[in-house]
């Protein structure tokens, strides 16, 4: 039995999980050796401030990679996790209703970001990053009208692949780095 509150036309779409895994990894990777290195070398920035530091960066990019994009027969919504501060990330919501157009934008590094326009004139950006984008876009289209057709998402999932192979291979170099810090305060 569904509850009053629930849409039984709501679609959830999270981030994809090649991209969270991808940007967490590259996090760990770059940031895991710095206090094992400020030991080694006696830097001025002591190691557990490094490790507070490191801990609080890894909670607030976990946060900005728990974004979620609800559709229902309303409108569009990103939210993000419950234990988000609103200060942190916002969020937004768009009534079918009010949107107008489908605007593509493009970025500093050459490609396309697409902007939902309101009656307002306000411009919300489409998550772009998330799994099932196709579906999403599709929904999109059938609730608005607006064609879809050449909406493609942002990066391709090979490109988070190779992004991927190079942090594995960073981590891989970290763990060396590391080793040899251990055994030089030794």
């Amino acid at each position: 039995m569904q509850s009053a509150n629930v849409d039984p036309a709501a679609s959830l779409f999270k981030l994809s999980p090649l991209i969270r895994l991808t940007l967490l990894l590259l996090y760990v990777s770059l940031t895991l050796p710095l206090p094992f290195l400020a030991d080694m070398t006696v830097a001025v920035v002591p190691s557990p401030l490094l490790w507070v530091s490191i801990g609080l960066g890894g909670i607030l990019l976990y946060a900005a990679l728990s974004e979620r994009v609800v559709l229902d027969s309303d409108g569009i919504q990103v939210t993000y996790a419950a234990w988000v501060p609103r200060f942190f990330r916002r969020g937004w919501s768009l009534p079918w209703a009010d949107v107008t157009a489908l605007k593509p934008r493009s970025t500093g590094q050459g490609g396309l970001v697409y902007y939902l326009l309101s009656k307002s004139g306000k411009a919300y950006l489409l998550p772009m990053r998330v799994a099932g984008f196709n579906r999403m876009v599709q929904r999109v289209q059938a609730e608005t009208n607006i064609d879809t057709a050449d909406v493609r998402p942002l990066a391709q999932p090979w490109m988070y692949f190779i992004l991927l192979g190079c942090t594995v291979l960073l981590l891989a170099i970290d763990a060396w780095t590391i080793v040899t810090a251990l055994s030089q305060t030794v």
